[in-house]
């Protein structure tokens, strides 16, 4: 298995498991929508994320955006998006994409990195076998029912 860093030639490659991520979260599939989006990110290079192969094929991805704590005033990642082809999970690629946000974190000097998942996820044990704690403060959200996919 091989991680890297991707870039605008790996597009093609994301599409789908970025449109797979988002169909396990219940969302209608929409692969140009999705290209578009991950387009936009590695263009501007406003979000980090990483994809991993094994046999030089595309089988798992990661997304880490930038963000601060403002009570730590330091830098943090928010590791939003994380998937593994269901053909490919339980080999270690989830693993690895995780220690990839740890290091990534280490390394630009962030404070912690902070995920969000489900509360159904089964992809929860390993989080926490990893030693990633779970926040027990509350996270509300407010939802713009109005907002149409960007084309920008």
């Amino acid at each position: 298995m091989t991680i890297i860093k991707a870039q605008i030639q790996h597009l093609n490659d994301l599409v789908p498991l970025f449109d797979g991520y988002r169909v396990f979260y219940r969302q209608t599939s929409n692969p140009e929508a999705a290209k578009t989006f991950l387009k936009q990110r590695l263009q501007k290079q406003d979000t980090i994320i990483y994809i991993a192969y094994a046999e030089d094929k595309p089988v798992g991805f990661m997304h880490l955006f930038h963000s601060f704590t403002s009570v730590g005033m330091q830098p943090i990642y928010i590791l939003n998006d994380l998937y593994v082809d269901k053909n490919y999970r339980k080999k270690g690629i989830g693993v690895a994409l995780l220690n990839q946000a740890k290091e990534r974190a280490k390394q630009d000097h962030c404070k912690f990195v902070a995920l969000q998942t489900e509360t159904d996820n089964p992809a929860q044990y390993l989080y926490e076998s990893m030693g990633w704690k779970k926040d027990v403060d509350l996270q509300y959200t407010w939802e713009n029912k109005n907002l149409t996919l960007s084309k920008k």
